[in-house]
């Protein structure tokens, strides 16, 4: 594993030495899981973006979740959709519309990670993509995750993989 916010992690059992206070990674990682539930679901059925946050906000547990966090996600995505697949594509031997729709929107939300926020570092984006694509991808989904954001990493965040490769 890359770094301590890529371990494995249910969002309803915190494991943070606080019992019962998720820690800062912990919460971005429930944000990131409803999130990749969330995209599969407007990436499936094409609802309003504030429709389906309404209803996750609804039938979902968001104690452990970063709430501000879920909603940067799920409307970056949306409102950058165009760069991210841009992005993507040259990354891809397929096209978009082959891609698994999980897989798609795992990848959606780590480039979106990638371009905006560069407060996550690259490893995190990565390793946090690999695991959300464990959890809801198909069963070797997350390798094909893996060896697209490893190509993807070094196009938008050059000087960061740079540093860290010296």
């Amino acid at each position: 594993m890359i770094s301590d916010e890529s371990d494995r992690f249910n969002p309803r059992e915190p494991r943070s030495a606080d019992a019962g206070k998720p820690s800062k990674q912990e919460k971005r990682r429930a944000a990131r899981q409803l999130a990749t539930q969330a995209l599969y679901q407007r990436h499936l059925a094409g609802a309003s973006l504030n429709e389906i946050e309404a209803q996750f906000r609804v039938d979902n547990d968001f104690t452990f979740a970063d709430q501000s966090y879920f909603h940067d996600i799920l409307h970056g995505v949306h409102a950058n959709l165009s760069e991210i697949d841009a992005a993507l594509t040259p990354c891809l031997d397929l096209t978009i519309e082959e891609l698994d729709p999980v897989e798609l929107c795992v990848m959606r939300l780590s480039t979106w990670e990638l371009l905006k926020r560069v407060d996550v570092p690259y490893r995190v984006v990565i390793n946090e993509g690999i695991e959300l694509a464990k959890v809801y991808g198909s069963t070797d989904g997350h390798k094909f995750v893996n060896g697209v954001l490893d190509k993807l990493a070094p196009r938008l965040r050059e000087a960061e993989v740079k540093a860290y490769k010296r």
